[in-house]
């Protein structure tokens, strides 16, 4: 909208306005262009460098908080959501994928999770993708250490760890985060997540079953012992 002044301006005067407008316009249109095509979106597909993996960039939205809001409901609720994506991880840092490398910036890292006074149970969690000069046992030997290094009270937790701290290696870049409910949303997979717990003692009874059969094969061979000794005593 043009001011009372600017409608009061002679006929020449105005054009030349005009043409100031419209140049002011034009730089704007184009600063716009150039912030809209820099600006990030709110999340973004980066190409990852590994087969069947997608990496999603998130811009002002904390990966964990994310992703585990999304476990706890389909937790919740027994509802599957996705046919075709398998498991979910939050990255919430990158270092290279070397020794020294991931030393240096898991120390300031692990901070806010394990440096006293904050403390906690924790297991450790590998995986290397089209990596093959890392060692999956120097690097979980090396980053528990800093773990203990914050605050002895520390613990490992290979069972039911208040904290799992997550590795994925891709290439040579490695990809950090830690986690909370990592045995309670099932590693984080999404289609084992929906599963009731009826439902995953009837797809997975081979635990339960060689478990029996041990029990089973122990009890008969003490009835075998106990008929040899009868036998025996007979004689």
């Amino acid at each position: 909208k043009f001011s009372d002044h600017e409608e009061r301006l002679s006929g020449s005067d105005r054009e030349e306005d005009e043409d100031d407008v419209e140049a002011a316009l034009k730089k704007e249109v184009g600063q716009i262009r150039a912030s809209t095509e820099q600006k990030l979106r709110r999340f973004q597909s980066v190409e990852s460098g590994a087969n069947n993996v997608v990496f999603i960039r998130t811009q002002g939205i904390e990966p964990e908080n994310l992703v585990h809001h999304i476990l706890k409901d389909m937790h919740t609720t027994k509802k599957k959501k996705t046919r075709v994506i398998l498991r979910m991880l939050p990255i919430s840092g990158t270092c290279k994928a070397f020794m020294e490398d991931m030393k240096k910036y898991t120390e300031t890292f692990f901070e806010p999770w394990f440096k006293a006074p904050n403390k906690g149970t924790f297991q450790i969690v590998y995986k290397a993708r089209n990596n093959s000069h890392m060692s999956r046992e120097e690097v979980i030997k090396e980053l528990a250490g800093i773990v203990g290094s914050l605050n002895p009270e520390n613990k490992v937790d290979l069972n039911n760890p208040q904290y799992t701290v997550v590795v994925e290696i891709i290439k040579t870049v490695c990809c950090l985060s830690v986690v909370r409910d990592y045995v309670l949303f099932r590693k984080y997979n999404l289609q084992e997540v929906v599963k009731s717990s009826k439902e995953d003692a009837q797809q997975n009874p081979s635990s339960l079953t060689e478990q029996n059969s041990e029990v089973v094969k122990a009890e008969t061979e003490e009835e075998e012992k106990s008929s040899k000794e009868v036998k025996e005593e007979n004689k």
